[in-house]
Formats: C-alpha cells, structure tokens, sequence
C-alpha cells in the first residue's frame, strides 16, 4: 500500500472558514449543456444519463439518496479532455425504481448494462459513498470493464460505518437537501420516505465483503477519505486500502463525505492524478 496525503493547497493564510468547510455542504453549479442525455432501459428500470466531453471515458457514481447533478464541478474540469457520464442510480434523482430489493451487486448491474447501452467496453470510474461500493463491485465481479477505481467514502463491510453519522448535523442537512432534490426531479416526487425505507434495507446488511474477496481486486484503486468523514470510519478505510494489493490511501484535508462539494478543486486534482497517470 502506498500512502498518499492529497495535500493539493497551501496551507498559508488559510482562514479560520477555511479550516472549517467540512462543517457546511455548498450546493454545486449547474451542469453544463450534455452532449447525449436520455433514459436507458436497464435491469426493469429507466435510468436517467449524461455524457459530457469527448476523450478517454470516466465514469462517476454519486452515493445514496443523490444525483448525477452532485457531480457539476467534477463534470465542468473532467470534460474538457474526457468523455464524462453520470447517471442516477435506480431510484434516484430522475430514474425509477421496481420493487426488486437494492442491492450492490444489482445497482453495478444497473452501471454495466448502462456502460453497454452507451458502447463503452471500459471505463475509468469515480465512486462517492454508495457509488465507490458499486465500484468496488465491479472491481470485483468484472475487473475488465475499469481502468481505474477512485473509490471514495466507501465501505466494505456495514461495521466500517461510523453510528454517530444517525445524529450528525451535516449529515442531516444532506438528507434534508436530497429530500427536496427528489421532489423536484423524481417521477414518484411524494414517495420519497417509501425510496428511503427500501434502500435502507440494503444499508443494513450490504456490503458485507470477505477479506479475501476484496484482497482479490487487481483495478488499480485509491482508496478516498475526507480527514472529517462524518460516515465511515477512518480505520476501515485505512484497512480497505491495506486489503487491495497495491492501492493508494488518499487523505483529503479539511473536507468530509461530501468533499467533491466542499473542496471541488482538490478533489478533481486528486482524481486526474490518479486517472490520467
């Protein structure tokens, strides 16, 4: 295991707000104009999907109760020399959703049978929370299909999550955000408590990975934290990074889950030098 400390700013001067941004979650801009967008059919569901830029393509997977849009300011850089696609996982944002039980395995099904709707055979991945675990899945089950895996605020195995998250109020103001985010974009706007009920039943017995299944990922991998991670706990992370032969722990300062919101420019640093190495 390498250890990579992604200190990517300055640390003179920095204000005293500076220091605390991991204590606020800033909304991201809106997203660029797409060059395709529209609803694959996958798996029983429509699944909403954007494609942005032209190049090597990068995949990023936003994490639960989110988005596609959470991704504004990693889509506005990465497009620029990448072909970038975001969806919305089953059930979120503006995709829809079956009675069939969330599962990991099933929502990286979802991302494959996307990847093939597109014609895209392989992919460099970003994953945040839940999409970082649907990373790790495909790692896992279909190694071809990734180039590389920045997998960040991800779990392996359901004691790497941190109880206090049920309390905290920066993770409290997301829930609240993404609630008014599914009103405004969901085809089923008023059943935002009945999604939330059913994707907890994965939450509370998924994932749930062997040691040696996850020691058995050969995708180059970095492993990401925010050193403020309200959600999963540091030494679970430190140990999913020692598992995967070869991986790169990256430690994002002063920024927590929700990093790619809190410090937009360090986190898209940090990814180009891991995808475009």
């Amino acid at each position: 295991m390498r250890l990579v400390l992604a200190v990517l700013f300055s640390l003179v001067g920095l204000s005293a707000q500076a220091e605390d941004r991991w204590m606020t979650i800033p909304k991201p801009p809106a997203m660029p104009e797409a060059a395709s967008s529209g609803m694959a059919p996958v798996n029983g569901i429509e699944m909403y999907y954007a494609t942005f830029g032209a190049g090597d393509p990068v995949l990023l997977i936003h994490g639960g109760l989110g988005n596609a849009d959470i991704w504004a300011n990693q889509v506005i850089d990465l497009m620029k020399d990448h072909l970038v696609i975001v969806a919305d996982s089953r059930g979120h944002g503006r995709s829809t959703r079956t009675a069939e039980p969330f599962g990991y395995d099933l929502m990286a099904s979802d991302y494959l049978a996307l990847l093939d709707h597109l014609k895209i055979d392989k992919t460099d991945l970003v994953g945040w929370s839940d999409g970082g675990i649907i990373g790790l899945d495909i790692a896992m089950n279909h190694p071809e299909r990734l180039g590389h895996l920045f997998a960040q605020a991800a779990n392996i195995t359901t004691d790497g999550v941190d109880p206090a998250v049920e309390t905290d109020a920066v993770f409290g103001s997301y829930i609240d955000w993404m609630s008014a985010e599914y009103a405004a974009k969901s085809p089923t706007p008023d059943q935002f408590g009945a999604f939330v009920e059913q994707i907890s039943g994965m939450w509370a017995s998924q994932p749930n990975w062997t040691d040696e299944a996850v020691a058995a990922i050969t995708v180059p991998t970095a492993i990401v934290s925010g050193d403020h991670d309200e959600a999963i706990l540091r030494a679970h992370t430190e140990k999913m990074a020692a598992l995967i032969p070869g991986a790169e722990l990256v430690i994002l300062p002063d920024a927590s889950h929700f990093a790619m919101l809190q410090a937009p420019e360090e986190y898209t640093a940090a990814v180009r030098a891991f995808i475009d190495r």
